[in-house]
């Protein structure tokens, strides 16, 4: 049967009805994932792209990883165990070089710096015992008395320095060029105040590689030797953290432990010592017959090479030139066959260059005349005819007024005579970072407030009998001390605080000084106003790149481990004579480029806990220790913050870390700094330690001072101040600077009430009546130029006597005993001095 045409086409609606049911359901139906998180892997591009296809797919467009992205790929098991072995011979290869660049034949002895803690300790008898502890070792002394032993056991060689026990500046001279320093300690006492502040200079300066050693126990029984020993390894523990071996030189198999430890243990770095050639001096000689002539050093060059186109620089002598170096035979070599091999053939190895040597000078030359304006130039011409141009303005005026009537004619809301409105009045300050105060030029010259008075002497009394007592005391030194002591200590309490003077206006009395907004973040441009002594002093563009560029190059020059002779010219002769007469050890060093020239430094410096016991006040004279320099100075303190602007300290207060600003030489961070103060009687006392910071003449030291108020009447927000200032104009002055409140309230003053500086004041919150508003003054604070590089030696050492026993009561002083006898004191003396001293000590204490 057919079907009927309606009947097809009812078919055909019903089939594609099911397909778009079908295809809605399909569409709508959610991907439910599995159970077990399959993770297909991504589709491949099948074939293989062009470059053309992948510069229009990419259109130029590199990726950073791909172009600095380095291959990847991981090393086999033996490729690992190969770059293993490869760094370890390496470091081998590193630690033999160091080794063997030390105490060989072809490299300077071990340099052994031989210091008593006590001044009952003769030094003499230990290094006797280090001496003949090897009968193969050949021993010879320098004419600067220098031991030398050469062990062929060990196949090293030894050198000994003894310096003067009572010369603190001898010591740290001989240590600035030590490879090892042996401590002898003594067994039956405690350690004094002197040879405390000794070990703390030593640790201060850079400790070389330690050895301890204690002194003779032959008087002791065998029970008292062992809590002797425990007793010094106790302190050495507490002093030293590596716990070292303490060593009892009894027996020659002693002395040769000791030897051996010298040449086996590991050597400290010093980064001053290292990086620079030093030498001490083997053999001294003086060449002239004027007030200067030639200094010619002996010894064996150590650190880096030395080259006579450099400056040599001798501690306590200032930086000089050298003419030539001269090479000859070395005195003490590890072979004896070879000691007297070329011994007195002397040649010449290098002459100084006029064209490449360094200069001697230090600082800039200052044109008074620059920047001065001997002649208007054409712009200054137009700016001046423009100014002396007749003005012409349009006046609205009555018919038939003449041009000489309608000048007098008045505008009708009136003209004023500065031509300044109320409101630009009170814009002025607004949406700045700073407010000056006035347009007086900041030159850093101090107006001379309260807190900047002259220095003051302190001296102790010294006499403790009660006759004529008061002709023994210097009462006015004793107040100036008095009001110094009582100024540090209200510094302490009120930081920065001080009354608004009465007899004289505060615009006068702080007329240099400005208003921030905000210390951290207002801006105050370096090269402002800056004093005549910084354009004398020399900057770096960058200091940090240029300190890294001189350490890479390699110099040319003797290298270490030849034995020179240097020849410095123009040396001063009486330097030459009090080196003669002190005994002492004389070390130069060979100084990197730039480092003779003045600029501003700035070190670290942290309070000494036994030497700094009173504050310092802020360019007082102190003694600096820095690498291997050492000069007198008179530095101002700033806080050690961050930021580029640091907040000024009128004391250095006792358990504090200040940053000290001076000028001073150049000298390349890191070097160690000690800061000694001198007392009347010229002994030294250890106040701080630090290191260098910075070479820096843009760092800006910021003087601030507080003037405080009280409130007198508060209502809501606005409150009547009094005590701020004390008449009219100094209110109007300094209006535009911002107050604080000490209980955190900041505010303004909107207007002067009376004549007697009572101010209306307006804060963003409600006024307590016990709060203080304080209004904040600042001013850049300058170092002096008071740089001294020529320094009094110290007082004997164990004469040293510390500020707290001076004032301590002395009548107990002629009941204490004698330490040693005088049989035992003599003894001494005859084994310590030199022959031609010998005499006049023993008959001295023979006397006594």
């Amino acid at each position: 049967m057919l079907a009927t045409r309606g009947e097809i086409l009812l078919e055909v609606l019903q089939n594609v009805i099911y397909l778009i049911i079908k295809v809605i359901m399909a569409m709508s139906s959610v991907h439910r994932p599995s159970a077990l998180k399959q993770q297909n892997k991504k589709h491949n591009v099948l074939g293989h792209r062009t470059k053309g296809a992948l510069t229009k797919a990419f259109k130029g467009r590199v990726s950073i990883k791909t172009v600095s992205k380095k291959p990847n790929r991981k090393l086999s098991k033996e490729e690992r165990r190969n770059q293993i072995r490869q760094i370890r011979s390496v470091k081998r290869e590193l630690t033999v070089a160091r080794k063997r660049s030390l105490g060989t034949s072809g490299s300077p002895p071990f340099l052994v710096t031989v210091i008593p803690l006590s001044p009952n300790i003769n030094p003499r008898t230990t290094l006797r015992t280090l001496t003949t502890c090897d009968p193969t070792a050949v021993t010879t002394i320098s004419p600067q008395g220098i031991t030398h032993i050469s062990c062929s056991r060990f196949k090293q060689r030894f050198a000994f320095v003894i310096p003067p026990v009572n010369d603190l500046y001898a010591i740290l001279d001989s240590l600035k060029v030590s490879d090892t320093v042996l401590f002898i300690w003594p067994s039956e006492e405690e350690l004094g105040d002197a040879a405390e502040m000794l070990l703390s200079s030593i640790l201060a300066q850079g400790l070389p590689a330690p050895v301890h050693v204690l002194s003779s126990l032959d008087d002791m029984s065998v029970k008292k030797r062992h809590r002797a020993k425990q007793n010094v390894q106790k302190e050495i523990e507490a002093l030293f953290p590596d716990t070292p071996k303490l060593h009892c030189i009894e027996r020659d198999q002693d002395g040769i432990l000791v030897l051996r430890q010298i040449g086996a243990q590991k050597q400290r770095s010093i980064f001053y010592r290292d990086n620079r050639a030093h030498i001490l001096a083997e053999k001294v000689e003086f060449v002239g017959e004027g007030s200067t002539g030639t200094l010619q050093i002996h010894g064996y060059v150590r650190g880096k090479a030395l080259s006579p186109n450099d400056l040599i620089h001798i501690p306590g002598w200032g930086e000089y030139q050298m003419s030539h170096i001269d090479t000859a035979g070395d005195p003490h070599p590890l072979d004896r066959n070879r000691r007297n091999m070329d011994e007195d053939d002397i040649h010449l190895f290098e002459k100084a260059d006029p064209e490449h040597q360094e200069s001697l000078i230090s600082t800039n030359e200052v044109d008074p005349m620059e920047g001065e304006q001997t002649w208007p130039t054409e712009e200054d011409i137009k700016e001046a005819e423009s100014m002396m141009a007749t003005k012409t303005r349009t006046k609205i005026v009555p018919k038939g007024t003449s041009s000489y009537q309608a000048a007098w004619i008045l505008e009708e809301d009136g003209e004023s005579g500065n031509g300044e409105s109320e409101e630009d009045v009170e814009s002025c300050g607004k949406n700045s970072d700073f407010t000056p105060v006035d347009n007086v030029s900041q030159d850093g010259i101090e107006y001379g407030d309260e807190d900047e008075e002259d220095e003051y002497e302190s001296m102790s009394v010294t006499d403790a009998g009660d006759v004529n007592y008061d002709e023994k005391v210097d009462y006015a030194a004793e107040m100036d001390a008095y009001k110094k002591m009582q100024a540090a200590r209200e510094d302490a309490m009120f930081p920065d605080e001080l009354d608004t003077p009465q007899n004289i206006p505060a615009r006068v009395r702080f007329q240099k000084f400005r208003g921030l907004q905000s210390f951290r973040t207002s801006t105050w441009d370096y090269n402002e106003n800056l004093p005549v002594d910084y354009s004398r002093v020399f900057q770096f563009q960058n200091f940090t790149h240029t300190k890294k560029r001189i350490l890479k190059e390699e110099k040319d020059g003797a290298p270490p481990g030849w034995y020179v002779i240097v020849h410095i010219k123009d040396v001063p002769r009486h330097l030459y004579d009090i080196h003669i007469t002190s005994h002492s050890p004389l070390v130069a060093f060979g100084l990197l480029p730039h480092e003779q020239k003045m600029s501003v430094v700035n070190v670290v410096i942290k309070s000494h806990p036994v030497g700094h016991y009173r504050a310092i006040k802020a360019k007082e004279r102190l003694i600096f220790h820095i690498g291997f320099r050492r000069f007198a100075n008179q530095p101002i303190f700033s806080e050690h913050s961050s930021g580029n602007k640091h907040k000024f300290a009128r004391f250095f207060h006792p358990g504090s870390t200040v940053v000290a600003t001076m000028f001073a030489p150049i000298t390349y961070p890191p070097a160690s700094v000690m800061v000694f103060r001198e007392r009347p009687d010229g002994a030294q006392d250890l106040v701080a330690t630090g290191s260098m910071l910075s070479v820096d003449p843009r760092r800006m030291v910021i003087k601030r001072v507080v003037l405080s108020g009280y409130p007198f009447k508060i209502n809501k927000k606005s409150a009547v101040v009094r005590f701020l200032f004390f008449n009219r104009e100094d209110v109007l002055w300094f209006k535009p600077v911002e107050l604080r409140t000490k209980w955190g309230r900041r505010g303004h003053i909107k207007e002067p009430l009376g004549t007697h500086g009572h101010v209306k004041c307006h804060f963003d919150g409600k006024l307590k009546s016990q709060d203080t508003v304080l209004l904040n003054l600042y001013k850049r604070m300058f170092p002096k130029w008071t740089f001294d590089p020529y320094v009094a030696r110290p007082p004997p050492l164990y004469t040293f006597r510390s500020s707290h026993e001076e004032d301590e009561d002395l009548n107990h002083r002629g009941s204490e005993s004698p330490s040693i006898p005088e049989k035992k004191k003599v003894k001494i003396a005859e084994e310590s001095f030199p022959d031609e001293r010998k005499e006049k000590v023993v008959t001295f204490l023979s006397s006594r």
